[in-house]
């Protein structure tokens, strides 16, 4: 299934084309969202940097992220009959392997607007690739997935709220922010101050919001589930009781039907 947005797509390996292919796709992928995690240490690091030391941490971690979706992406090529619709069909990738060695190779903080818009739009793609390859896995039905996965995002937000957020003393304090921030509570007490913290609370935001979506959408389905099984066992129950009367009024037509070619003989 091709996963897509617009333009943008991630859509994996034709079922026609070569089976390794599809085989080494099938791994790659999961790899691939994973390392995409790594644009959120780079940027915040890039953004946050104070000395030239963390500066080159930052982008030996965007170097590392474009040279493994680059050897992934020549990996599966090498294995496919059909290079060039494989390239179209995984455009996101593509911009994400040059959006990453792009940033590595230039801009110093403070960030220009240009900069802003261009590395803000790049990490927006980084979140929207790791949301469509977790589509398919975190559905409705999945409830315990969703509650870890709820808990692991408030958890990350927790820890990243209490890196970048001075007024932030103490990881409660970063949880309480990224609850509140995740559910658009915002009570006031702690706010995000710095450019970091509220690029980083937009995000908080929406991934938050999305996940606590799904979790409440998730108990709703169960409770309408059990109400959808009950309603179906009585439609099972009645059709049941309908196909035994239509059957017993076959009975009864056969059996007048003999009776009245009895009476003509």
């Amino acid at each position: 299934m091709v996963n897509s947005l617009g333009f943008f797509r991630i859509g994996g390996v034709d079922s026609h084309d070569n089976p390794r292919a599809i085989r080494a796709w099938r791994h790659i992928r999961w790899f691939l969202c994973a390392w995409s995690l790594l644009a959120i240490p780079a940027f915040y690091g890039g953004l946050t940097a104070t000395t030239g030391a963390a500066l080159v941490v930052a982008r030996v971690l965007y170097l590392c992220m474009s040279a493994g979706f680059a050897v992934s992406i020549l990996r599966v090529l090498y294995l496919s009959k059909k290079p060039k619709a494989l390239l179209s069909h995984n455009r996101l990738d593509v911009v994400i392997t040059m959006g990453a060695a792009l940033s590595a190779g230039w801009g110093t903080p403070p960030w220009h607007t240009a900069e802003w818009v261009l590395r803000l739009l790049f990490v927006s793609l980084v979140a929207v690739r790791i949301v469509l390859s977790l589509k398919s896995f975190f559905t409705p039905s999945r409830l315990v997935w969703l509650l870890v996965a709820g808990a692991a995002v408030l958890a990350m937000a927790g820890a990243g709220f209490l890196w970048i957020e001075p007024r932030v003393h103490s990881y409660a304090d970063g949880l309480w922010l990224a609850f509140e921030s995740s559910a658009t509570v915002g009570y006031g007490d702690i706010a995000p101050t710095t450019p970091a913290s509220r690029v980083f609370a937009v995000f908080v935001v929406l991934l938050g919001y999305g996940m606590l979506s799904l979790v409440f959408a998730s108990i709703a389905a169960a409770f309408v589930g059990i109400e959808e099984r009950a309603l179906r066992h009585e439609m099972h129950r009645d059709i049941k009781h309908l196909n035994e009367e239509i059957a017993q009024l076959h009975l009864e037509l056969r059996a007048l039907r003999e009776t009245l070619m009895r009476s003509s003989r």
